[in-house]
């Protein structure tokens, strides 16, 4: 297997380099991600037995297919990682119907309605749930229990604690218990998603006082300063709730779909991943998933929630967004929630993990912060 995945290691160094690729700096940089990523999950996909044949496939595709083919098989990479471990959350947290006799026997079920805390009140209903939304009945476990009974399933698991980088200003760091291979998705960026037809509405966006904002290639933004470290239950957060006094919004239609998001999900920590110091590499990186919402099984343990019309679509011109209200071409019709998780780059254990926060040069770079060079 380490034979394989040297091959696939010189495979992203070349693609890289490909005039394929040579485009606007943008579209430029999104191609060779989207490139890379194709790479490392489909490598993650062929699990320990792959054979050389399989690489050499692989690796002939990311050379051959359109970035749109490569695309869509990231999705599909992805989703098949992100359903797996939806199915590890299911037995760790769902009750088991015939273990009456269970040690962990399940609280009844409206004991484990989430209560109205301070996320709740911004961003949830004080309603009580319908019919529709009622709540399977769970374990009652904690997040930290949670978290553990995960690494007993698939490796690892995720800790919030004092960075390894010696800046004053590092704070925090998210970090690696256990080990993963490369092209595993390792987390998940948390929080509200804003439209770019709704930037002016992010908290902190405009005078760059929110440090934990993520965008995505089309201008989506993720805030994960709602979601915090998680929490020991699930909660109602609704789309609804969050333009509450937002006059200028009023008459507009808004998405008030209400969904339960599982706050006991241990992977929802990506917005506490450090950019690496100089002389330090990212072992991370982001990896754009569109989680359909079709698969409403799966959707408690997406940690998303979006702001604003789920209807309106925007588009490009030059640093401009306009709403719009037809679909893009090439997009799919089924509905899906724009997120973002973070992929392995190379085979980790036990370390913290490092992102590329590939800041502006237009705007004033912090202290901290050094450019990584993009053909680590």
């Amino acid at each position: 297997m380490a034979f394989l995945f040297h091959k696939f290691q010189e495979a992203v160094k070349t693609l890289a380099k490909s005039p394929t690729f040579a485009r606007d700096p943008r579209k430029l940089q999104f191609d060779a991600d989207i490139n890379r990523l194709f790479l490392y999950t489909s490598y993650n996909l062929l699990g320990k037995n792959a054979e050389e044949a399989d690489a050499e496939e692989i690796i002939e595709m990311a050379d051959k297919a359109s970035v749109e083919v490569q695309q869509m098989q990231v999705q599909e990479n992805v989703h098949f990682q992100i359903k797996s471990f939806s199915t590890s959350m299911d037995k760790i947290l769902l009750r088991n119907e015939k273990g009456v006799n269970d040690p962990l026997e399940l609280s009844r079920q409206e004991n484990a309605l989430p209560h109205c805390d301070r996320h709740s009140v911004s961003l949830g209903s004080k309603d009580p749930p319908t019919d529709n939304l009622a709540v399977p009945r769970q374990r009652s476990l904690s997040l930290a229990e949670v978290s553990k009974r995960l690494k007993d399933q698939v490796g690892y698991q995720l800790n919030v604690k004092p960075s390894q980088i010696s800046h004053k200003d590092a704070g925090q760091g998210l970090f690696l218990d256990g080990a993963v291979d490369v092209g595993a998705v390792v987390a998940f960026y948390p929080g509200v998603v804003y439209s770019p037809a709704y930037h002016q509405y992010i908290p902190g966006y405009l005078d760059e006082q929110n440090p934990y904002l993520v965008t995505r290639h089309d201008g989506n933004v993720i805030d994960a300063q709602p979601w915090g470290s998680g929490g020991d239950e699930q909660e109602l957060w609704s789309g609804r709730k969050m333009v509450v006094n937002k006059p200028d919004m009023e008459g507009s239609q808004v998405d008030n779909t209400d969904n339960f998001l599982e706050r006991r999900n241990p992977l929802a920590l990506a917005h506490f991943a450090n950019h690496p110091a100089k002389g330090m590499l990212p072992n991370v990186m982001i990896c754009p998933y569109n989680f359909p919402l079709t698969e409403s099984s799966m959707r408690v343990y997406i940690p998303n929630v979006l702001f604003g019309n789920t209807e309106v679509n925007t588009k490009a011109f030059g640093n401009f967004w306009f709403k719009s209200g037809v679909p893009r071409n090439g997009e799919s019709h089924v509905p899906t929630l724009k997120t973002v998780v973070l992929v392995a780059t190379r085979a980790l254990q036990d370390e913290e993990l490092f992102l590329n926060y590939r800041l502006s040069n237009s705007k004033q770079l912090p202290e901290w912060y050094n450019p990584v060079d993009e053909e680590y």
